[in-house]
């Protein structure tokens, strides 16, 4: 039996690393509920860190902060293709209340099928 493994000083900041690089995966699945529900983690993770890093962990949040700024990237690029996808489907429903609005005529169902 392996005794339970103590804590490292730098423990808090190896936590604070995984979860940007958490983060990064789901920003670039797009799944933005995951990432809503990480922030307020991310938050709690930041409030315990202790006010003096220990030696090594500049390293770990320096990382970290880079992680995040890809994850950052990351989401702008799902803005642009959610703001593309959305400009396209308004040019479809201008296009086909133009259509209706030129015939005149409400468009009728076929119910003899």
């Amino acid at each position: 039996m392996s005794a339970p493994a103590v804590p490292t000083p730098l423990a808090p900041y190896e936590s604070l690393l995984a979860h940007a690089e958490l983060e990064l995966e789901l920003a670039g699945r797009g799944d933005v509920e995951g990432l809503l529900e990480l922030g307020r983690v991310w938050e709690r993770l930041i409030a315990a860190l202790p006010h003096d890093a220990p030696p090594g962990a500049a390293v770990l949040l320096e990382r970290a902060s880079l992680i995040r700024e890809r994850g950052h990237i990351e989401l702008l690029r799902l803005q642009e293709l959610l703001l593309g996808e959305l400009a396209t489907v308004r040019r479809a429903r201008s296009a086909a209340a133009g259509y209706a609005g030129a015939s005149g005529a409400q468009p009728r169902l076929e119910r003899s099928a």
